[in-house]
This record gives structure tokens, sequence and C-alpha cells, in this order.
């Protein structure tokens, strides 16, 4: 065979020297398909990854920070936890006893509680769901829309919609009643008493508390002191508006991993009236 009898463009991606060899000049996947280098294929894998992460933030679940001792003994400061944001999805809402990821809804957080992330790296992180965010609260929802809540009874327990309710298995363990820190207490010296707490929730509002009942700027804390003329009638609430969604893992340290539900210490109130 003469040189004008080869093939100048064969179909197996060589080219002939002239002397019986051939060299490659492209990679040929199957099916004849060119492949990427490998350079290029990472760019697109992390790119998917990005894309991946923000819609995952934007849809289905965050990661955030715990910022203060109140929800002690079961979630200590910078703990990562993480949240589902399609709990209350489909006309869902907040229920009793939940564990929840809500916004400051009004200057709750002080000083090193409402920082963010402070680094470059980390805040583009954050951006995209891979980094705790700042300016969240993580409280328990004590009442919903329209409870009465009540405290204390005669062994220091809430009272919602006139049920007791037996939190012990949350709480930590030197709580001497379960709100102790209640803006409605008269009697500085004498906390726990039968009417240091009465409160009805308003509608599209959550009433919640840390699980650190002696330690947490919760609800009771920031409700209007009796007799107030200039207090806002929803002071102390939460909107509804303003929860992330409910916090069921904690995922950091991976020593203390666990998966985090409703507890049935609310299963007997009854709904309000």
């Amino acid at each position: 065979m003469t040189s004008e009898d080869r093939d100048p463009n064969p179909l197996d991606g060589t080219t002939d020297n002239g002397e019986g060899a051939r060299s490659s000049t492209i990679s040929l996947g199957p099916k004849g398909k060119r492949q990427l280098p490998i350079w290029q294929e990472s760019i697109l894998l992390l790119c998917i990854a990005l894309g991946l992460a923000v819609l995952l933030k934007a849809f289905f679940i965050q990661a955030f920070y715990i910022p203060s001792e109140s929800m002690l003994p079961g979630l200590h400061v910078n703990d990562r936890i993480l949240v589902q944001k399609v709990s209350y999805w489909g006309g869902g809402t907040p229920q009793r006893g939940d564990v929840i990821v809500f916004s400051d809804p009004d200057g709750w957080l002080v000083g090193a509680e409402s920082a963010g992330p402070t680094s470059p790296v980390a805040k583009g992180l954050a951006k995209v769901g891979l980094y705790p965010t700042g300016g969240h609260l993580v409280k328990r929802v004590v009442g919903v829309g329209g409870d009465v809540i009540t405290c204390c009874d005669k062994q220091g327990r809430l009272k919602v919609n006139g049920v007791a309710v037996d939190e012990k298995a949350y709480l930590a363990k030197d709580t001497p009643c379960a709100a102790p820190l209640s803006q409605q207490i008269v009697r500085p010296n004498q906390k726990c008493g039968a009417h240091d707490l009465k409160v009805t929730v308003p509608k599209g509002y959550l009433f919640v508390m840390g699980d650190n009942r002696m330690d947490s700027a919760d609800s009771s804390a920031h409700i209007c002191v009796p007799g107030s003329t200039t207090c806002a009638p929803t002071q102390g609430f939460v909107p509804v508006d303003d929860v992330v969604g409910k916090v069921f893992t904690l995922v950091w340290p991976l020593s203390r991993f666990e998966m985090i539900s409703r507890p049935d210490d609310f299963k007997d109130v009854p709904d309000p009236k």
C-alpha cells in the first residue's frame, strides 16, 4: 500500500507517522464521545456539588450551631445540628415539644451569640449551607396559638390548657421550677409560685423555652411585665413564619451524635378551647 492509499483521517483517533507507527491525538470514550480532561471534570463535579448544597439549604436541610447554654443538658455551646425545613410543609406547623430553630424575633441574641462565621471561607460555605450561620435561636416549643400556659403547680410544673406537663426527661436537673425566669414573677425571693406565669399564646405565634430554664432568655423572660401599658401583646412570642425548621440531628461532636425527636410529654395536652 502506498502513502496515497492510507486513510489520512482514521476513525480510531490516531495518525500515521509514515513509518507504520501511529500516535494518539485525542481520547475517545464510549461510542466515540470525547472525554473531558481531569481538571475540567473536577470543576464540573464541584459545581454540581455546590448546586446540590444550595438546593438542600433552600428547600430541605440546613446546618446550625448552638450559640448559648440555654438548651443544656441536651445541646451544648457550639454543637452542630441539622434542621429539617420540610417538617412543616403542606400546612404543617410546629408542635408542642418540638425543638426548633428560628430567626431572632426581637433582639434576643446579644454579643457573641448573634455572631455568624467570620472568615471568608466560612462565610462562603455558610451561604451554600455547608457551614452553620448566626442570628438564629434554638428553643423548645411549649405552647402553640391559642394555648393557655400557667406556672407553676405544687410540683413546679407548667400547665398547658389546664394539664400539668412533666418535663424531667430533658430539663436541667437543678431546675427549681418550669419557669424560674418568668417576667411575671412579682416575688423575686419566692419564685415558682402559682401565679408566676399566665399567658395565652396569640394565633400564629409560639411560646418557646430553653431546656436550661435557669439560663435561658426565652419567651418567659421576654413577655410583658404585668400592668405594662407600652408592651406589644405579641412581645416574647415567636412568629410561626420566623421558624426555619425542626431540629432532627445532633451531628457534632460525633461522640454525642443523636437523632432528636418530639417527646411524649405533651401528648395529654388538649387542644385550646
